[in-house]
């Protein structure tokens, strides 16, 4: 993109497209999909101004003029699984389904996830990322003995690596059964709490569910944690952990935050069922996130010659509808679980505003990979537009939401406190020495 930016001292964004709904600023409502024209004065690494910008206003000096380009705030990825990812090459889902995958990922867990491994995949994934404009991310660690003695010291390293550049934050994953054993969990709730973690677990329909949540919410509650949990990704109708999760948030009057990803099978359940487990969500200060590139890869995949008959997303117009914080987010990347991907929440919004419907209107939609996770995430000043805060920013070519999401935008440029970073995303041969 042909644009010269300052190195050093205070300049202008002239011209620039922000959407309403990503900054405190008051700019009335804007264009039919909600995009104001503006000013924006960067100084000392932060936004110092917000001006309206008139039609065939003159440019203000030492401004770069940018012609209408939409402008986003860096984004929040609340939803990863950076230890997992890139091991596609050396174990691929050999049918697609969710169970191949389970298989494949616990194979290459047991013989390849040294130290030395999983910080060279995570790092390499970070590298993309902070390429992409990601300012937060936040990833699952699979925690099953002995992995969480692995990862947990990789990700600490890594956090404090990329710090400034990247906030980054990690929850533990574990089977829901595997709560059962009791000193195990403990433990591992301690290591979680030690390393500032968030603790996290999968959840499905065992017999013995409530006793298995009631152990996790006190575990976080003894210790401060924040929640985050993978719930009913499945197309069975029977899958109820969301309700059950926010049934026991309510229980035990749960003051932290918690996040509930995937959420599929809501969207098979009777509309009563579902208006029931929405109440109870919205009661209990739930937010969710939904995976919709992962689980439109593994939901109702086929092998009998026919054709997917549903796309695996969950219900976030409704939930939206009942102030329910919702997000969407990358998920995997090039592993079992999702064989493509980059880390580019771009690529998440624009597959999210296809199969999903964020358009028409496109109302506050763009909170859901910038401002919402921010706060999910407890990021103050993250993820929105405003005076005062850090002019972390991604400047973009698109003028419209429509020329926004019909191309990939490869050539975007990423600002960090105020300067343009490099974007150029990590070769894959650097992973090489690590999947021969």
């Amino acid at each position: 993109m042909s644009i010269e930016l300052p190195s050093s001292g205070d300049f202008v964004l002239a011209d620039a497209r922000i959407h309403a709904s990503l900054t405190q600023a008051e700019m009335g409502t804007g264009d039919a999909d909600g995009f104001v024209q503006v000013d924006l004065a960067i100084a000392d690494g932060k936004v110092t101004g917000i001006a309206p910008r008139s039609a065939g206003g003159s440019v203000p000096p030492r401004a770069v003029d940018l012609a209408g380009r939409i402008v986003m705030p860096c984004f929040v990825d609340c939803h990863t699984h950076l230890d997992k990812g890139h091991i596609w090459r050396r174990q691929p889902n050999p049918d697609g389904t969710f169970m191949g995958a389970l298989e494949a990922v616990g194979a290459d867990r047991e013989a390849n996830w040294s130290a030395a491994d999983v910080e060279a995949r995570m790092e390499f994934g970070l590298k993309s990322a902070f390429a992409h404009g990601t300012k937060a991310i936040r990833t699952h660690l699979d925690s099953i003995h002995p992995q969480e003695t692995i990862s947990w010291p990789v990700f600490q390293k890594l956090r404090e690596r990329w710090a400034g550049r990247i906030e980054l934050q990690a929850a533990s994953l574990i089977g829901i059964d595997g709560v059962r054993d009791g000193a195990f969990f403990a433990a591992l709730a301690d290591r979680v709490a030690e390393a500032g973690g968030i603790l996290g677990a999968v959840t499905y329909m065992v017999p013995d569910l409530d006793n298995l949540l009631d152990v996790v919410f006190r575990a976080a509650i003894d210790r401060s944690l924040d929640l985050d949990f993978h719930a009913d990704e499945t197309d069975d109708v029977g899958a109820i952990s969301l309700k059950h999760i926010a049934e026991k948030a309510i229980e035990h009057r749960f003051e932290g935050n918690i996040l509930v990803g995937h959420c599929c099978s809501l969207a098979r359940q009777p509309d009563a069922d579902v208006l029931d487990t929405l109440d109870k969500v919205a009661r209990a200060g739930l937010a969710v996130v939904s995976l919709p590139m992962c689980n439109m890869y593994l939901q109702d995949r086929r092998h009998d010659g026919t054709t997917p008959r549903w796309r695996g997303v969950t219900l976030l117009h409704e939930m939206k509808a009942r102030g329910i914080p919702v997000a969407v987010a990358s998920d995997n990347t090039r592993d079992p679980f999702y064989a493509y991907g980059d880390l580019d929440m771009l690529e998440v919004y624009r597959m999210a505003t296809r199969t999903i419907h964020f358009d028409h209107p496109v109302a506050d939609w763009p909170r859901t990979v910038a401002a919402t996770p921010a706060e999910i995430l407890r990021l103050d000043g993250t993820g929105r537009i405003d005076a005062g805060a850090p002019a972390d920013l991604v400047i973009f070519k698109g003028r419209s939401l429509t020329e926004l999401l019909s191309r990939p935008e490869s050539d975007r440029i990423v600002l960090r406190s105020g300067r343009r970073i490099e974007t150029t995303v990590p070769d894959y041969a650097e992973l090489d020495p690590f999947l021969r």
